[in-house]
């Protein structure tokens, strides 16, 4: 059995650790390989080498940290294919969802080539008489990241391309259902010529999140996962001096107004609503109507379309049309969005498409279900209160324009929604008062691109600074502001000891 293994200090490091976590390919329910989990003095070997590399990579010109990143863009590219395909076989998203969220973390690497401009700073001349000032943005040190399954490649590459052209070194955790990409990923970094220790991959469980949000080596971390794992990833990292972005979950709202294009608005819920199967922070899993006629016509152009969703594995043979999602990462998960199922059923949801007990032919050993379609969502079901995280829709009938934004604003997660209208005055209304980070007009996943930042709002986020974008970077440096006076011209006569002034 083919054994994923940490990377550390510039090169493949087997732990010691007796336990191993089976990887699964979740469209066959079989196992395909297995990964070691981390020691703690796996993870002690890695922050050591991360703090090691740090002097001589902070003292590397951005420049040349910039072309190495160029360097691993190029790699990225070649390699793309592979790339892909590792993502459909250990996660089960189609291919070309996993081209997609590949070209999303690009995207950033692209961003921090420019890295030089980003970190200029500031300068005023003649600031005070005969006195300079100016800032210059420094790196922080040893950086981490924690990264969920259901973006291998990309939620990755929000962090560690802006950390690494910043000037910091970098310790990756990344989900056990999925490792092998970080590690792929690591191996193209030193084929660029990164040096050894500026990026490591370690794995393991809960616990070596802890050694690693306490270590005093560690200046920065990036956490994107659970909200009750955020939080607690906030608070000791916080307690324990560390600047921190933790992102958690979501329950993005799409609310369709009754002037939109039904047509469109349809096409646009079912690629949001059960792309990668739903397994995204930024899916949308409710929709909001603000009257029954609309919410009619929408629950008829649905119906047929979730009935007629094609599902399978994330690869097809050559030829063959490609699936509209795969599996879900997991038997648990599987189980667990079965579960949210029968609850709204039980609480009195009309279920209207049913997804579960459902498997592709010869796949009946994958975790599969199918799309599923709910009407008459309330606020008061636990199918609209907690985010599911699969290909499960919730049609939720407001009253009123104003009823249907206090619904959206009162829930506790902010991460993203989505109107659709062909009204400019209610797009802008809706875009200033509805209370989340991101927010898309006839755009339902309005996630940002690289050159701006990505994060939410209430309990969808931990954070003062988004990720990537400008924000990214300073997230990932100290500014130091210096101001300069030269004794040959401008001689002190006497002391000063009150506040200096102009």
């Amino acid at each position: 059995m083919e054994t994923v293994h940490n990377f550390i200090n510039g090169k493949h490091a087997e732990s010691k650790s007796d336990q191993i976590w089976p990887i699964f390919n979740p469209a066959t329910g079989k196992q395909i390989r297995q990964v070691r989990m981390s020691t703690a003095e796996d993870v002690e070997a890695a922050t050591q080498a991360a703090y090691n590399a740090f002097p001589a990579w902070a003292a590397t010109s951005p420049l040349k940290r910039a072309r190495i990143l160029f360097k691993f863009k190029e790699l990225l590219q070649r390699d793309w294919d592979a790339l892909a395909r590792l993502i459909s076989e250990e996660h089960g998203k189609v291919y070309s969802d996993a081209c997609g969220e590949l070209t999303r973390g690009l995207e950033v690497v692209e961003f921090a080539c420019g890295i030089p401009h980003l970190l200029k700073g500031e300068f005023s001349e003649q600031a005070g008489t005969g006195i300079d000032i100016h800032s210059s943005m420094q790196p922080l040190g040893v950086t981490i990241g924690i990264t969920p399954f259901n973006f291998p490649a990309m939620v990755p590459m929000w962090m560690f391309p802006i950390s690494l052209a910043c000037g910091n070194t970098f310790i990756l955790k990344p989900a056990k259902a999925d490792p092998s990409l970080s590690v792929r990923l690591a191996e193209l970094l030193t084929e660029a010529g990164l040096p050894d220790g500026v990026f490591n991959v370690v794995h393991g469980e809960r616990q070596d999140n802890e050694i690693l949000l306490r270590d005093p080596r560690v200046q920065a971390v990036s956490f994107v996962g659970s909200t009750k794992v955020a939080a607690q990833v906030y608070k000791i990292a916080s307690e324990h001096g560390k600047r921190v972005q933790a992102l958690g979950a979501a329950k993005n709202h799409g609310l369709v107004m009754p002037d939109a294009d039904i047509d469109s608005a349809v096409n646009a819920i079912l690629g949001a609503a059960f792309g990668a199967a739903g397994e995204r922070c930024m899916a949308l899993p409710l929709v909001v109507t603000i009257d029954d006629a609309t919410a009619d016509k929408l629950v008829a152009a649905l119906k047929p379309r979730v009935e007629s969703l094609r599902y399978g594995p994330g690869i097809v043979p050559a030829g063959e049309k490609e699936m509209d999602f795969g599996p879900l990462i997991s038997q648990q998960h599987l189980d667990k969005v079965t579960s949210y199922i029968d609850q709204g059923v039980k609480e009195g949801a009309t279920l209207l498409v049913d997804g579960r007990g459902k498997k592709p032919k010869g796949y009946e050993e994958g975790y599969f279900i199918g799309g599923t379609l709910f009407d008459h969502v309330t606020p008061d079901m636990v199918i609209y209160k907690e985010e599911i995280f699969g290909p499960v829709l919730g049609i939720v009938r407001a009253k009123s324009f104003e009823q249907a934004m206090k619904l959206i604003n009162e829930h506790p997660f902010g991460n993203g929604t989505a109107i659709f209208t062909a009204d400019g005055g209610t797009a802008r209304e809706f875009a200033y008062h509805v209370q989340a980070g991101m927010v898309g007009v006839n755009v339902p996943i309005p996630v940002p691109m690289s050159f701006h930042c990505f994060g939410g709002w209430k309990h969808s986020a931990y954070a003062t600074l988004n990720v990537y974008g400008t924000d990214g970077v300073r997230f990932y440096t100290k500014m130091k502001t210096v101001t300069t006076r030269w004794p040959n011209k401008f001689h002190l006569e006497h002391a000063a000891f009150s506040m200096p002034t102009l």
